[in-house]
């Protein structure tokens, strides 16, 4: 029974220490193209953004005058949104992915 434990322990930290920001490229409405390097950092139309991790699977970055939410499914794929200026916000559409 203890090394079934420690199996399962033992597997579920491997799984944290690759976990962080994955390889995504989106792009949001009005033409905002994001990109995430795996591990960090994220770009928003090309320029580097700041980036703040909340947790292993949500991440936010400002730059430009707007804020990428990057959110890391259950089944690993990435969700990425947008909030801009003047209450702007809405679903990007994610092109690529490597998980």
């Amino acid at each position: 029974m203890k090394q079934l434990l420690l199996g399962v322990l033992l597997a579920s930290s491997a799984g944290l220490v690759h976990a962080g920001v994955p390889l995504v490229n989106a792009t949001c409405p009005g033409g905002t193209e994001v990109h995430a390097d795996q591990g960090g950092p994220i770009y928003i139309n090309g320029k580097e953004a700041t980036l703040k991790k909340f947790s292993e699977t949500y991440f936010e970055a400002k730059g430009s005058g707007i804020t990428i939410s990057l959110m890391i499914n259950p089944d690993g794929s990435a969700s990425v949104s947008y909030t801009g200026k003047a209450r702007a916000n809405g679903i990007c559409q994610v092109k690529g992915q490597d998980t």
